[in-house]
């Protein structure tokens, strides 16, 4: 069969160029439009529930909403791991579902448990689902900055909550923009106790009036003048003399008691549970874009950088929007490397081809076939919605050599056959013979070609067999290399012969009068043939070294893999429980103003607690800074590790009480995402009675 494919691709030459040519030009779309990320995306498939019961404390919230949601939450299909957590006013409920969910069959399941158990819920408690987005969704975070001094804290959060989030939220491919730190403004009502007891008025009865004098009412219609009119009543509140003037009761003379005589209104922060820092300088206000799931990471940030600038005209002046991070940069990083390395590759099997051939035309059947088999692999993964990153790219990088093996030994066997041609006839073969005495060479190996890459294909299937975490890091690599490998045995029996037909020409060197084949043939004839005379020798060398590598073997350490260098640091110190905001925000500059001193840093962008957001549960007892470093050009030892960084600001920074966590954005939360945890290692105590 593989015969007759080979004699057809000759037969139709031309077609086989053709589609060569629209396979080339499709692969260089697909290589332009794959999406781009930095590393697999290793998050579970998990749901969010979020519960808002405002003024309650943690133990009211885990007994009268965490516990019921997350033991309604076990009974949903395909939910692995359900874990719940209790803070103050708020309940987070994280449900964990097995490989292959997808995510919106999951989410439609989760919101049918939440029907059932709605009744057992507080009244006036409404959980609502989280964001449609990974563990690893946080790809850019802004903050919000007015080194004038001409806009307070609240005003900058009103900017952000009303004129930056949603136009943000329309972006696509994004999922949510939470707001984080500044005050969020409300109308404050403080009674007067003294003042309700002399009027014999409840408190219930003031937040009755107040909710009874915030509403529009509607009427019906009149009509006047051949023209018809809305009848209704707006009733609204619009500023603090509007709530100044609502009557609450009425005393014993019949005097509207009014909502200024009971108590005293004005404007205030909400409570805030969490704050922002940039560089120790100062409380701002910050946002972060949360991505969909499955959306392409680069393409969706180019997007939220391009509203970013249309929204920049619009703001006050004095206030600008500062990057604090931006996994773009990450992503561009590690591509351009691996994308490099490619490219180099390709170069060095390309010389190498024209060194050993000293045929440069012959080389171009190599040099021609080894891109279109990355440019085939890139058509299928483009097909797949299979991203571009430093995994998917390595399995094409490690799969080069093989990939050119068939070419190669076409083409050498092609040389051979049109030399003994050649010599036989004792003239220049015509074209026809050229063409026959390359048939008959691609023929002869073509079979054996095909099923030795195909049986390099088949290695990588027992990759996909891996689960959870080591399967969505390692399968990418495998989907690539088989995609590659599998390319290059169809061009082995396809384009190869017929590029063969169409460079193979001219003065072509026999193998044994190529000066770099003589040179290594005089180098390797003696070693083989001393180490055949010596056979027991050469035999017991080799045990002796197989049993020298046992040692160093042995005391090599393991790891699940590589610690990928973000480029970012995330600084992660814990406190005690139940610290105040304002201390906690005090230690938060501290940190800051300490980490911005080092020569290394561009920027450090602090948070204590919680975002506005279902995807974040960090309590105030909790610190994440994050660290952008320069580029390693720019620091005074480029030499330095970004441990060794760490080890230095981690011996910059001792506070009591204060235990410190050095590790990496995309790192920790896929950590946090499958543990629970922010450390590798971790203790959990469980009992009747933690105290």
């Amino acid at each position: 069969m593989i015969n007759a494919i080979i004699s057809g691709s000759l037969r139709d030459r031309f077609m086989v160029v053709i589609a060569a040519l629209i396979i080339a030009l499709v692969g260089v779309y697909a290589y332009q439009t794959v999406p781009l990320d930095a590393i697999p995306d290793l998050s579970d498939v998990q749901v969010i529930v979020f519960t808002d019961y405002p003024g309650q404390s943690p133990q009211v919230v885990e007994d009268q909403v965490t516990y019921p949601l997350t033991t309604a939450m076990l009974a949903v299909p395909k939910a692995e791991v359900v874990r719940g957590y209790s803070f103050f006013g708020v309940s987070f409920v994280y449900i964990i579902f097995a490989e292959g969910t997808d995510i919106y069959w999951a989410r439609s399941r989760v919101l049918e448990s939440l029907n059932y158990v709605g009744s057992q819920l507080p009244q006036d408690v409404t959980p609502t689902l989280g964001p449609d987005a990974t563990g690893v969704g946080w790809v850019y975070e802004y903050a919000l900055v007015d080194r004038t001094g001409q806009h307070d804290l609240a005003q900058l959060r009103s900017l952000q909550d009303w004129y930056m989030r949603y136009p943000l939220q329309t972006v696509s491919g994004v999922a949510e923009v939470a707001s984080i730190g500044g005050y969020v403004k409300q109308y404050q009502v403080e009674v007067d106790p003294n003042a309700l007891a002399r009027y014999g008025v409840t408190l219930a009865t003031v937040r009755a009036a107040i909710q009874s004098s915030n509403r529009s009412v509607g009427g019906r219609l009149i009509e006047m003048a051949e023209t018809e009119y809305m009848v209704r009543s707006g009733g609204y509140i619009q500023s603090i003399d509007d709530l100044n003037a609502i009557p609450v009761a009425v005393d014993g003379q019949g005097t509207p008691v009014r909502l200024q005589d009971v108590a005293h209104v004005h404007l205030g922060p909400e409570l805030r549970r969490g704050a922002v820092d940039l560089n120790g300088e100062g409380e701002v206000v910050g946002g972060v874009v949360i991505m969909r799931y499955g959306e392409n990471a680069l393409a969706t940030i180019e997007r939220v950088r391009t509203k970013l600038d249309e929204l920049k005209a619009g703001l006050p002046a004095g206030v600008e929007i500062v990057t604090v991070y931006d996994r773009a940069d990450l992503i561009t990083r590690a591509v351009n490397s691996l994308s490099r390395s490619l490219f180099q590759e390709l170069l060095i099997v390309s010389l190498v081809v024209v060194l050993f051939l000293l045929h440069a035309r012959s080389a171009l059947v190599v040099i021609i076939t080894l891109p279109l088999s990355i440019l085939m692999a890139f058509i299928v993964m483009r097909l797949q919605g299979l991203n571009a990153n430093i995994m998917s790219l390595g399995g094409i990088a490690i799969t080069i050599g093989a990939m050119v093996d068939g070419a190669i030994v076409m083409v050498e066997n092609g040389h051979t056959h049109l030399t003994e041609c050649r010599a036989k006839k004792g003239s220049e073969l015509t074209t026809a013979e050229r063409w026959r005495a390359i048939g008959d060479a691609c023929r002869q190996v073509g079979p054996a070609l095909f099923f030795s890459l195909l049986v390099i294909t088949v290695s990588f299937l027992p990759i996909f067999t891996m689960q959870a975490q080591e399967g969505r890091m390692f399968s990418p690599l495998a989907f690539t290399a088989t995609y590659s490998m599998a390319a290059a045995a169809i061009l082995a029996v396809t384009l190869v012969p017929v590029l063969m037909g169409f460079f193979m020409r001219g003065n072509i060197i026999a193998e044994q009068k190529n000066p770099i084949n003589r040179l290594l043939h005089s180098l390797h004839t003696p070693a083989l043939t001393l180490a055949m005379r010596w056979r027991g020798v050469t035999l017991l060398l080799a045990l002796v070294l197989l049993v020298v590598t046992i040692y160093p073997w042995s005391k090599l350490g393991s790891e699940f893999m590589p610690p990928l260098d973000e480029g970012d640091i995330l600084y992660m110190p814990t406190t005690f429980p139940g610290i105040s905001i304002t201390k906690a925000k005090e230690l938060m500059q501290q940190t800051d103003k300490i980490l911005v001193t080092f020569a290394e840093v561009q920027q450090v962008f602090g948070k204590v607690g919680r975002a506005d957001t279902a995807t974040d549960s960090a309590p105030l007892a909790m610190l994440e800074t994050t660290v952008r470093l320069k580029p390693r050009a720019q620091w005074p030892d480029p030499r330095k590790t970004t441990r060794e960084l760490m080890a230095q600001m981690d011996a910059a920074i001792q506070f009591p009480g204060l235990a410190n966590s050095w590790t990496m954005p995309i790192k920790t939360r896929t950590d946090m995402l499958s543990t629970g945890i922010k450390t590798p290692v971790g203790i959990k105590v469980s009992g009747p009675d933690l105290n």
